[in-house]
């Protein structure tokens, strides 16, 4: 049986067309691939870059510390 590269679609009216087409020894229309916004991604991209520093700046340093010991309690749970 070969090798699937990705899940089926569960579109039954997808999977009855797919099925007709291999029938029919046809194939199927190549998806094409989706094109991101720039401006989308512009944006995005502009919030992640400054928002762990701007998180950081707002925090008291008791805040910081609690978060720090927090994140290496979960590291530590995670390798044992």
């Amino acid at each position: 049986m070969p090798k699937r590269s990705s899940k089926p679609s569960t579109d039954p009216s997808v999977s009855a067309y797919e099925a007709v087409q291999r029938l029919t020894g046809e194939k199927p229309a190549p998806k094409r691939p989706k094109k991101k916004n720039p401006a989308a991604v512009a944006l995005g991209r502009l919030g992640g870059m400054k928002g762990g520093k701007a998180r950081a700046a707002k925090l008291t340093p008791e805040q910081r510390a609690e978060i720090a010991r927090e994140g290496a309690r979960a590291r530590w749970r995670k390798a044992s």
